[in-house]
């Protein structure tokens, strides 16, 4: 994972307006079907993670979701927000970030 273009991406989705930070603003955007990537802060709890999965199952929601080695003081110093929770809402800024989280180094 290359984690700064990672970061950098956030950050250019976050100024696009296409994220969805911290959990009532994430849980809005699954539920609406506007969210096309959820991901998890490394450091954001097991119970946020597990009530966002029994949301996905309970309302039957397709999204890829992603739990990557970044913590929420990183995605802070990326975005202006900090959040352990965060949805991307646009497929473009979504697939590429997944492709960022899949490369090894």
């Amino acid at each position: 994972m290359n984690k700064e273009k990672t970061l950098s991406m956030l950050g250019l989705a976050r100024r696009a307006g296409r994220l969805s930070m911290g959990h009532d603003m994430a849980e809005k955007a699954l539920v609406s079907g506007k969210a096309k990537l959820l991901i998890f802060a490394a450091d954001s709890s097991e119970r946020i993670y597990k009530e966002f999965e029994h949301l996905i199952s309970k309302k039957n929601i397709k999204v890829k979701v992603q739990k990557p080695d970044i913590t929420m003081n990183e995605i802070h110093f990326a975005c202006g927000y900090k959040a352990g929770v965060i949805t991307v809402d646009d497929m473009n800024f979504a697939d590429r970030i997944v492709s960022l989280l899949s490369e090894t180094e």
